[in-house]
């Protein structure tokens, strides 16, 4: 059994990323963009666990986002 399992297609850390620095901060942005959706899904159903879960890989996954926004920026 995988022990991270992610909860959206698009925040699968398993996914390659792009090569390209801009290309890298828009597939972070749209995985930070569905965990928000689903965590609001979750909320609204009141399923606490993944929740929590999901608040862990938006976590992750905000800190990817900044990292390519930096890349971004230095590149820039």
């Amino acid at each position: 059994m995988n022990t991270y399992q992610s909860l959206t297609a698009s925040s699968d850390p398993n996914r390659s990323m792009p090569t390209q620095a801009a290309a890298r901060l828009d597939a972070a942005s749209r995985a930070v963009a569905s965990l928000r959706d689903e965590q609001r899904r979750l909320e609204r159903l009141g399923f606490e666990l993944p929740l929590a879960r999901c608040h862990q890989q938006l976590r992750y996954w905000q800190f990817v986002q900044n990292v390519c926004r930096v890349a971004v920026e230095v590149n820039a």
